[in-house]
């Protein structure tokens, strides 16, 4: 016997990632990370088919997160990045303020700073 869990669906042989319960009380199939042990009335179900999952007319699908899973990153992580590297890259009136600091020199090549972002000249200018 494998050690690794394959998909319930049939002619799938992936492996699984998730465990799908029915609960018929509630009318509710819920969708969660892969059980620790295989129950008798639980379905395996690979990446691909838990994706694609669909419950009967009436019913309700409960999709349970994994919290240990790594988190991909989502749309509003790289629009928040654009924004700080557009920002980053405006240029800035560094003139002589309360603070007495005039724009740093001490990198020829550095123009703006925003965080730990930095903002480089071309080597051709």
């Amino acid at each position: 016997m494998s050690p690794v869990r394959r998909c319930s669906r049939t002619a799938c042989g992936r492996p699984a990632v998730a465990t799908l319960t029915y609960v018929y009380a509630d009318s509710t199939a819920v969708l969660g990370p892969l059980a620790t042990y295989a129950e008798p009335h639980c379905y395996d179900l690979c990446a691909e088919h838990s994706e694609r999952l669909t419950a009967p007319r009436g019913w309700e699908v409960v999709r349970l997160s994994d919290p240990s899973a790594p988190t991909r990153p989502s749309g509003d992580d790289l629009e928040a990045l654009a924004n700080a590297v557009r920002e980053a890259a405006r240029p800035q009136d560094r003139g002589d303020g309360p603070r007495g600091g005039g724009p740093r020199t001490a990198d020829p090549m550095e123009v703006g700073r925003r965080g730990h972002l930095r903002v480089l000249r071309s080597p051709d200018s």
